[in-house]
């Protein structure tokens, strides 16, 4: 029986891919691994085109800022000769038949949409012509699609919308299904405003902090002093006294104060007294850290002996996520059910989790997706809805939870911190041999993204290493020959919070690999734009490498105190390269003045879209390696809001800041997380040419 509406489908992920994907794991990316953790799922993508003429695809992923929707919009209306304008991608809610096809992260959403999203619109597209075909009586292959209609070469037209219900109906089509060749795409590639800048400027869009739930009330957290401190007792009467204040319940993370508006409940937070337990990192500060770190280094294989050697050390500060959208997460409990609104980059593993906490079936618990203002990894927990979810319960009511700025930042997920030994050997003018350790503070990957890379058996695959070491191993891959080359991870398991920050591991062993290979051509008497491009194995890394020193003017003189700095980065199927020019006059004022980058990410989507993405990262970039750090001091975070976590501000911008995207070549590759270690090390080797000092501290002004 035919559908109202015409709804078709497609494998988000395809059995038939698993005989395409490379078996041996040191070949295998994060992107393929994931595809491949995802190729059990049998359910379907579905595309549904209605009376109205709206094309709806519901996206199982999340939307948290870059601009994901616009490219997904993009690829539907260019494959089914939609308008942009008529396409809608509302997030999905939890779905938990999508197992691993779910997850937005690891720079991935794109690259794993980009086929079933396509195959979708154009199984739409075969049976929106076939149902005209038949209504007018002519061969299918004579009539073509635009604007959202089929048009007849005598000159009929019919709507998609007018024609959906008969395309339900529609079993084998007349036409073929198959998506259309890049020669005939008209929007895939073109720059392109974002869907939904109109709602975003002008207020529009809901995010979870906007969304009005019958009943719930705003609620905030008071949190202990140090990382995973507990409640000993507390007295709740002077805040139950303060006007609007409507309960205050006790849960795993604090106390919860329910009030009537959020500026009564932080009024009465500040009136709680509570008697703090220290958390189990109360006695850490950070020298003790840096400590723990330096000691469970992996030992070199290479001894110093009879060869020339480059040594190095570095260190990187936590940093935090910071989006700019505070976390927030709209909670009803009931007795048999709960429902949740939030935004989360694993929805489903957040169902499970919520569920189990409310001793739940998890059919039982619904997760509805909403947008967020910014992750950078950080909303791949979901921290925020099981506290709403357990406050809820506690309360017996539904409840609106606001973490504030300094709750993130002295509670919440940060890169962690990591201490870093790089060995060198030469002779001749040849690197011999590479060996980068690296000891970081355990990496939480309990989000998703663990889970999907358990799943496809990376542990196994990769010698039965831990998943941090197996995940370690197949993202860390150095792209230069520089002789036999070694990398390892030790991970010191600390009661903190940590999480991924704009990928896992890239942004600190990228960075401290492309400081050192300046450091090496400067020891061999080379220039480093000509060292990296003798030692790129790719030819693809070589034209990026090119790009950027061309645009950037490698090379060109420069006042004392300032200098060029370079560096390149691969991953994901896309590669980078950022050249930045730094005054370093004032040490402890240092400023980019221009910077370029340049990416191949083999078909850009949106380019607009990408320009951004890469903009972002070159204030990352500069970020964290100038000025963004959190501090540990006895077992709390010193730093609490932008007024003391520095990140870079409109002041630190470049004033010549440039984006290059090569020609389109290929398919999508990831974007997201590719140009943080690029510009972040091109930072620092800037302030070495500039200062005559290179950096080994990280950021460095902290």
């Amino acid at each position: 029986m035919a559908a109202p509406a015409l709804a078709v489908g497609a494998r988000l992920a395809d059995p038939d891919q698993a005989a395409a994907l490379p078996g041996v794991p040191d070949v295998l990316d994060l992107g393929e691994a994931l595809i491949l953790a995802g190729l059990p799922t049998a359910h379907l993508l579905v595309l549904e085109v209605t009376e109205a003429g709206r094309v709806v695809l519901e996206l199982p992923r999340a939307e948290v800022g870059q601009g994901l929707t616009t490219a997904i919009a993009m690829l539907v209306a260019d494959e089914l000769d939609a308008r942009l304008a008529d396409v809608d991608v509302p997030l999905s809610k939890a779905r938990p038949e999508l197992l691993f096809n779910q997850l937005t992260g690891a720079s991935n959403s794109v690259r794993s949409l980009y086929d079933p999203v396509r195959a979708a619109a154009a199984a739409a597209r075969a049976r929106l012509v076939t149902a005209a075909a038949r209504r007018w009586g002519v061969p299918a292959a004579t009539l073509r699609t635009q604007d959202g209609a089929v048009l007849a070469p005598d000159g009929r037209s019919a709507s998609y919308g007018s024609l959906t219900v008969a395309a339900a109906g529609v079993v084998v089509p007349e036409v073929p299904t198959t998506p259309k060749p890049a020669e005939r795409r008209t929007l895939v590639g073109r720059p392109t405003g974002r869907i939904d800048a109109r709602d975003l400027v002008t207020g529009k869009a809901r995010y979870a902090g906007d969304l009005q739930v019958p009943g719930a009330v705003p609620t905030v957290i008071a949190r202990p002093p140090t990382i995973n401190g507990t409640v000993r007792s507390y007295d709740a009467a002077a805040a139950l006294a303060m006007p609007g204040v409507l309960a205050a319940v006790q849960v795993p993370s604090g106390i919860a104060v329910l009030a009537e508006t959020f500026d009564q409940a932080l009024k009465a937070k500040a009136a709680l007294t509570v008697d703090w337990r220290p958390g189990p990192v109360a006695a850490l500060s950070d020298r003790d850290i840096r400590a723990k770190l330096k000691a469970a280094q992996p030992p070199f294989l290479v001894p110093p002996l009879l060869t020339l050697t480059v040594d190095a050390e570095f260190d990187f500060a936590f940093v935090g996520h910071a989006p700019m959208e505070v976390l927030t997460a709209v909670a009803d409990v009931r007795p048999d059910r709960a429902e949740l609104w939030c935004a989360v980059q694993a929805p489903i593993v957040a169902q499970q989790t919520i569920a189990a906490e409310l001793g739940l079936p998890q059919d039982a618990v619904t997760v509805n997706v909403v947008r967020a203002g910014g992750s950078f990894g950080r909303r791949l927990f979901f921290d925020c809805a099981l506290e709403a979810a357990q406050v809820s319960r506690a309360a017996g009511r539904p409840v609106k939870l606001m973490w504030t700025r300094n709750d993130d930042t002295r509670h919440g997920r940060m890169r962690p911190a990591s201490h870093h030994r790089i060995r060198a050997t030469h002779a001749l003018g040849q690197v011999l041999t590479y060996e980068h350790r690296v000891a970081t503070v355990q990496t939480d990957f309990r989000h998703g993204l663990g889970e999907a890379l358990t799943a496809a058996g990376f542990g196994v695959q990769l010698g039965g290493l831990s998943l941090s070491q197996a995940f370690f191993l197949l993202t860390e891959k150095l792209p230069y020959d520089l002789g036999v080359s070694t990398q390892l991870l030790a991970e010191v398991p600390l009661e903190m919070h940590t999480g991924s920050w704009r990928s896992v591991y890239s942004g600190l062993v990228r960075v401290a690999d492309e400081i050192m290979v300046d450091e090496l051509a400067r020891t061999l008497g080379q220039d480093p734009v000509a060292f990296r491009r003798a030692r790129l194995g790719s030819a693809r890394g070589r034209s990026v490498l090119d790009r950027a020193a061309e645009a950037g003017q490698w090379g060109r003189a420069m006042a004392p105190g300032h200098a060029q700095g370079l560096a390149f980065h691969d991953e994901h199927g896309s590669a980078a390269a950022c050249l930045v020019e730094l005054d370093a006059t004032d040490r402890a004022n240092p400023r980019v003045t221009k910077a370029v980058m340049v990416a191949d990410v083999g078909l850009p989507v949106n380019p607009r879209g990408l320009e951004a993405q890469l903009m972002g990262a070159v204030m990352d970039g500069i970020s964290v390696t100038l000025q963004a750090g959190l501090h540990i001091d006895a077992g709390a975070v010193r730093e609490g809001s932008f007024a003391d976590f520095h990140y870079a501000r409109q002041r630190h911008s470049p004033t010549d800041l440039q984006i290059h995207l090569m020609p389109p070549n290929g398919e999508p590759g990831g974007a997201g997380e590719l140009g943080v270690p690029a510009a972040a090390a091109a930072v620092a080797n800037a302030w070495a040419r500039a200062t005559g000092t290179s950096p080994r501290s990280f950021p460095i002004n902290f």
